[in-house]
């Protein structure tokens, strides 16, 4: 019989928008943990470290080697729980992920369950499983994001203030609704790349009162520009209709399946649903795009204001000395804590009725969980089965984070 509780070794994706080596703090965490291997190669981006049990780029257990899939596979009762099996099957429910972002990732959606279902039965390749992908964000750090639609006013402000946008209205004198807000979408999307410069070109020449309260986006356009092109319409897409959020260290965003987004700088914890599914139709060169008709049919409307964005933390009730809060998004796959201790100060989480993985992100100190004692320091992952009770000492300024189900 496998341990309730063990250490994890993971390991980096190496997509363009990851930052540069040890810059990455993905890649400074995946090799803080001992004995596996992983070295930091200078010259290469490392975007993302995943936690989870998913066969993309699963971690695997330090000790043994084997994949996390295999071992929840092989002790599925003793490591989920029958209620977490029932729910969602034999699997884990979630996929944490650290995030170190030096550019745009995509302007992208996560289909729905639906739509995902369908897509995988016809490209399996590509959409590697018919599940939906609700996530959420943390900032560990300054952390900049476009995420869902602006409230229709604001842009509708914009397309009347500014004469070079009318090309992509409709009709005039439009009264913005989210049906109007999906033909623009679209309209940029599939507009030529001499439309989309000539755009920016035209924007980038008004003064700054043209814009309002949004006059950030002059700030912005020419560092997307330079980021991918003058030719991308995510560009438009992102900086006319889509919130753009400068988060700091703990504040979080939660993004329903359907809502478009994309992170544009930073390090984070991220958590979704256990999938991989994605559609891409901006910042990326247009052959790597999806369809369009697919994702702006597909595209929702909540949230649409940059508060609705806003994850708030709470304090956790799995807490016992109080030093635990919880991101609770409004989905069933998985919660997240966030137990920040002082050098010397102790917390106790209670069982979980569900599988966890915790991982440190600052500082150092001792994990006691099923019996036994654990170094925890930064970088350190460990897969916790239901039903344990897990305690931290903190021998330095600790926090940690749990992503957990049941």
């Amino acid at each position: 019989m496998v341990s309730s509780v063990f250490q994890l070794q993971c390991s980096c994706n190496n997509y363009p928008w990851g930052k540069k080596g040890k810059e990455s703090l993905a890649a400074t965490f995946c090799a803080k943990t001992p004995n596996t291997g992983f070295e930091i190669d200078e010259s290469k981006e490392y975007a993302e470290m995943w936690m989870g049990d998913y066969p993309v780029l699963p971690a695997k257990g330090l000790k043994s080697g084997e994949e996390l899939h295999k071992i929840v596979d092989d002790n599925k009762e003793q490591l989920l729980g029958k209620t977490c099996i029932d729910k969602f099957g034999g699997v884990v429910p979630f996929l944490p992920k650290i995030l170190s972002i030096s550019k745009a990732l995509p302007l992208q959606i996560h289909p729905n369950k639906e739509l995902s279902a369908q897509l995988h039965r016809k490209d399996p390749e590509k959409f590697t499983d018919p599940n939906h992908k609700p996530e959420i964000a943390i900032a560990l750090g300054p952390f900049e994001v476009f995420a869902g639609f602006k409230d229709n006013n604001d842009i509708q402000a914009l397309f009347s203030a500014l004469p070079p946008l009318e090309r992509f209205l409709p009709r005039k004198d439009v009264n913005f609704d989210n049906e109007v807000l999906k033909q623009i979408c679209y309209k940029i999307l599939t507009a030529s790349d001499e439309e989309i410069r000539t755009t920016q070109v035209e924007l980038a020449k008004l003064p700054k009162e043209k814009y309002g309260k949004q006059t950030y986006i002059l700030d912005l356009l020419p560092r997307l520009q330079e980021q991918y092109s003058k030719e991308d319409p995510g560009n438009l897409v992102a900086l006319l209709t889509m919130n753009f959020l400068s988060l700091s260290a703990g504040d979080a965003i939660y993004v329903p399946a359907d809502a478009p987004h994309a992170y544009l700088s930073g390090d984070i914890v991220e958590c979704m649903a256990r999938s991989n599914n994605v559609l891409n139709t901006g910042f990326c060169p247009r052959a790597d795009a999806d369809s369009i008709e697919l994702f702006t049919s597909a595209l929702t409307f909540s949230p649409h204001n940059a508060e609705e964005v806003k994850l708030r933390m709470s304090k956790s009730e799995k807490s016992i000395n109080g030093k635990t809060s919880v991101y609770a998004p409004p989905m069933s796959e998985f919660n997240m804590l966030k137990t920040s201790l002082q050098d010397g100060e102790k917390e106790t989480i209670r069982a979980i009725g569900g599988p966890s993985v915790l991982f440190a992100t600052r500082g150092s100190g001792k994990l006691v969980a099923d019996g036994n004692m654990h170094d925890i320091k930064e970088g350190y992952i460990f897969f916790v089965g239901q039903g344990i009770e897990v305690s931290y000492e903190a021998s330095s300024e600790l926090d940690v984070y749990q992503a957990y189900a049941e």
